[in-house]
């Protein structure tokens, strides 16, 4: 069983004349490994931009005191819900 697919790409002239100079240089052996080591180094950017804005995240939850996240979470579900807040008495709301 083949463990590669062959593909058929176009690219802007620029970026085939690119390729072919990496080629012609000596660097890479094909045309398709050219494409896989720029594929391989999008993917490691990817993944390690993935890393470092969870990390910032978890940075960011660390800092907040517990009293700080209680009080955020209250404003932004009073902020959403439909909370009564006149014409209020006792156990009945609303137009009576």
């Amino acid at each position: 069983m083949r463990s590669t697919t062959q593909l058929s790409i176009t690219l802007p002239n620029e970026m085939a004349e690119m390729v072919k100079s990496k080629v012609e240089s000596g660097e890479y052996a094909s045309e398709s490994e050219v494409i896989r080591d720029g594929l391989r180094a999008m993917h490691g950017r990817r993944k390690t931009s993935f890393w470092r804005s969870s990390f910032r995240e978890r940075r960011h939850l660390r800092r907040r005191s517990p009293l700080a996240t209680l009080t955020r979470l209250w404003g932004n579900a009073r902020a959403s819900a439909p909370f009564p807040s006149e014409g209020c008495s006792g156990t009945t709301c609303g137009p009576g």
